[in-house]
């Protein structure tokens, strides 16, 4: 996205508005300091994006701003083991507070995609032996 939001702040000397990229960088950082979380997801795009060496904060974040509200898709990759409901409900709860504390903008949403599970080396071995 390329447009900045509809919903700015006048002041005396100017107004303030804030790209939808901010309010990505803000969630994918926020999210990604969870513990549990192993990866954002970018998908195909994220993927060529990185073979490219165009590594970029906003991946694995989609915002989208309508008219009355702002809603966050988050596409993450957890790591084996970790509760993913509780995972879920704290990177939302991160993120919405993160992006009202330093924005003041509020979320209607935050909607987490498990895209994957990251398997360590031990837990692959663990895995590996309890199926056999």
């Amino acid at each position: 996205m390329n447009t900045v939001l509809s919903d700015h702040t006048t002041t005396e000397i100017g107004t303030i508005q804030i790209a939808p990229e901010v309010l990505e960088i803000i969630a994918g950082v926020a999210a990604i300091k969870i513990e549990g979380v192993a990866d954002m997801s970018g998908g195909i795009v994220g993927g060529i994006s990185e073979m490219l060496g165009l590594k970029s904060l906003t991946r694995g974040v989609k915002v989208q701003i309508g008219t009355a509200e702002t809603l966050i898709d988050i596409y993450i990759v957890i790591e084996y083991g970790y509760p993913i409901p509780e995972i879920s409900r704290q990177i939302q709860r991160s993120v919405h507070q993160a992006i009202y504390s330093m924005t003041g903008i509020h979320v209607s949403a935050v909607h987490i995609h498990i895209e994957s599970v990251h398997f360590n080396e031990v837990g692959e071995s663990t895995i590996q032996a309890s199926i056999e």
